[in-house]
């Protein structure tokens, strides 16, 4: 009996087994870089974001203008506390008396009012001070003879 236990056709097998496995270390394995499921999966990706583009921006913009209603509620909800402010100053007769005083130039019973003018024709309360706003019917005066003259 030989020494050796394998046969020739065994020993001729691992020889070609060690010749193969050199030659594949030596030359990279080449493989399909896109392969049927890559490319699935990039069509459906891709149809993914087709389909959910739209839908997203919608989403986006109606953020937007839910923060733009929730600032105009703000906004109509200081001036309804304003208005309510003004509204209860107008009930307060001290209020409406000073307020006809001023805009109107009424005067309380015997009081006497004065307009002051500077002299020149134009009405200021001083030199160099703005012109006081005219009396309302000043103004009611002269639309009356402005549409006269038409």
């Amino acid at each position: 009996m030989p020494a050796d236990r394998f046969s020739t056709a065994t020993r001729l097998k691992a020889l070609g087994e060690q010749a193969a496995a050199r030659v594949y270390r030596a030359r990279p394995a080449r493989r399909n870089r896109l392969t049927g499921r890559a490319a699935l999966l990039a069509l459906v990706m891709c149809s993914l974001v087709v389909a959910l583009a739209y839908p997203i921006r919608q989403y986006i913009s109606q953020r937007s203008d839910i923060g733009e209603q929730r600032r105009k509620a703000q906004e109509a909800a200081r001036e309804l506390d304003r208005l309510r402010d003004e509204k209860a100053r107008w009930q307060d007769a001290a209020y409406v008396r000073q307020q006809a005083r001023r805009h109107l130039h009424y005067v309380m019973p015997g009081e006497t009012g004065y307009i002051v003018q500077d002299g020149s024709g134009s009405r200021t309360a001083q030199k160099g001070a703005e012109a006081a706003p005219r009396p309302w019917y000043e103004n009611l005066w002269e639309g009356v003879d402005s549409a006269d003259k038409r």
